[in-house]
């Protein structure tokens, strides 16, 4: 903004003095500087007749009446001169207004620019940030992980050290548990075979008793003759 106004000040240097006073005013109205500049033409032109008229009552008429154009001219292009410096005014303050948006424009969508590579640069970070939380949230999972499998690794050696010490203590009382179990199958043997043959005593018949000699003996009736 500063830049555009400069700019004017500089293209209003060649104006009249009162051209470039009122640059200076915000609030100059042309409008009324254009209907000064018209009644001021009027009022040339006026007393150009005015003394047009009075020329040809004089003896010199004719130096008269050039003397009065002159006069004439000479207001008409001050009157011109003032009417071309307030339309270059207007239209360079319209060129400093449009250049003044312009700007305002450039400069809302700078801003917005930059707001929107902040917010991507914000975004981006976070983005970064993330990433690195998981990636160290991986690298924990992943160290308590391998320190889980180490454990169960662990836990299988011993285990399987233990198996291995059983199996060697059974190899170890093999002998001795065979021998105890071959006894214990013998003795259960000759047991079952002492029962069998109690239970054959038991169960084999008795003789019978031999008769008393005082008893008499039983009379047998005579067979009947045919």
């Amino acid at each position: 903004m500063k830049a555009t106004l400069a700019a004017v000040l500089i293209g209003l240097s060649s104006l009249p003095l009162w051209a470039q006073t009122a640059a200076t005013v915000a609030n100059t109205d042309l409008d009324a500087e254009r209907a000064r500049l018209t009644e001021e033409q009027k009022v040339i032109d006026a007393r150009y007749v005015t003394e047009q008229q009075a020329c040809y009552k004089k003896f010199a008429v004719e130096d008269c009446l050039q003397e009065s154009r002159r006069r004439r001219r000479t207001a008409t292009d001050d009157v011109k001169r003032q009417q071309a410096a307030i339309n270059d005014f207007e239209r360079k303050r319209r060129g400093a207004a449009e250049m003044e948006k312009l700007e305002e424009q450039n400069a809302s969508q700078k801003a917005k620019e930059a707001d929107a590579q902040r917010e991507q640069s914000l975004k981006a970070q976070q983005d970064r940030e993330q990433r690195a939380a998981d990636h160290s949230a991986s690298r924990a999972q992943a160290a308590s992980q391998q320190e889980e499998n180490r454990r169960q690794f662990e836990k299988k050696q011993r285990e399987h050290a233990e198996q291995q010490a059983d199996a060697a203590k059974r190899r170890a009382q093999a002998p001795a548990t065979r021998a105890e179990y071959d006894d214990k199958l013998k003795k259960a043997e000759e047991h079952r075979a002492e029962l069998e043959k109690k239970n054959k005593e038991r169960d084999k018949p008795r003789a019978a008793p031999l008769p008393d000699p005082g008893a008499a003996s039983p009379m047998v009736p005579a067979p009947k003759s045919p």
